[in-house]
């Protein structure tokens, strides 16, 4: 398992990583990119600004990079970062397939990705990553299943899979949507020749939507390695739109919303990851805070209070405008 390399680093932001998904095209779901990126998201502003973010999170104990094929270009950013820098040996990359990019590096696309779990996109897509990433990819994740994927079904699929394991390729899943529970504890029960498909599993989770938490339990306690993604709810937790609790909270500790809101996430025992989106060298930092941010009972208790309906909470989020 390539996060042994994780249980190795004594940082305190080792299990923070870094996710590409908000640099690595012009348009994203996430609130307030309007003043984060700013007029220019030419393909060289963009690349800039993501080695930029990625030399600031490596000088920063950040070791887990996460990247995917409908994230524009966040591997070919990534891949010329690695190439960049021969000497570092010690991150863990993944990324993920199953989803095509489809806006033509456009903000203002009708349809910015594709979802398609059949073989045919595995084979097309692993190809286009091997080609950017080579040997440097440890982690390769189906994106975004649900209960109803033909991915957990599809036997064809996990032998393919399976090879890419044999090969040396960590394989996980990525879940979405008000059911992830049991698109999780579907896929840990997917076996191929008695084993184990899956080794990590990549889920939301954060204040607002605790629903998967249980089953993420589960895929830790069965060995699986635990990533957290979207835990500022894409941008709702962090000012200026974060609830009132995160902000008292937040003034009581002296530190950032965005802080309070990724270290309710890695205080869960099961998180084995979790993920910053950040797409500023400022908003990096203020996440990395999140690593020392030491909440009583009381403060949890209030923070606890925001939890939403699963469904209420997933409705928001597919209403949110791409920017």
């Amino acid at each position: 398992m390539p996060f042994a390399r994780l249980a190795t680093a004594t940082t305190p932001t080792c299990h923070i990583g870094l996710g590409l998904a908000a640099v690595g095209r012009p348009g994203y779901i996430n609130l307030g990119r309007e003043a984060d990126l700013g007029t220019d998201r030419s393909v060289a502003a963009l690349r800039t600004r993501t080695h930029e973010l990625l030399d600031a999170a490596y000088a920063q104990g950040v070791r887990y990079f996460d990247v995917a094929r409908s994230y524009g270009r966040s591997e070919e950013f990534l891949a010329d970062w690695l190439t960049a820098h021969p000497g570092i040996d010690d991150v863990v990359v993944g990324s993920k397939w199953g989803y095509t990019y489809t806006a033509g590096w456009s903000a203002e696309a009708e349809t910015h990705e594709v979802k398609d779990h059949s073989v045919q996109t595995y084979d097309r897509q692993r190809a286009e990553t091997a080609e950017l990433l080579g040997d440097r990819l440890d982690l390769y994740q189906i994106h975004s299943v649900t209960p109803d994927s033909p991915a957990l079904t599809d036997k064809e699929l996990h032998a393919r899979l399976a090879e890419a394991a044999a090969g040396g390729i960590t394989i996980g899943f990525s879940t979405s949507g008000p059911a992830q529970a049991d698109a999780i504890r579907a896929a840990l029960a997917v076996r191929v020749d008695g084993e184990p498909l899956f080794r990590t599993v990549q889920s939301t989770y954060n204040a607002l939507e605790t629903s998967a938490g249980p089953a993420l339990a589960e895929a830790h306690d069965a060995g699986l390695t635990v990533i957290v993604k979207e835990g500022m709810a894409n941008g709702r937790l962090a000012a200026p739109h974060a609830p009132d609790a995160v902000r008292t909270v937040a003034e009581e500790t002296g530190l950032g919303c965005d802080a309070v809101a990724l270290a309710v996430v890695l205080r869960q025992p099961w998180a084995g990851v979790v993920l910053s989106g950040a797409a500023t060298i400022g908003q990096l930092a203020s996440n990395l805070h999140a690593a020392v941010v030491d909440l009583d009972a009381d403060q949890l208790t209030r923070l606890a209070t925001l939890v939403e309906d699963p469904r209420a909470y997933w409705e928001r989020r597919g209403s949110l405008p791409w920017h």
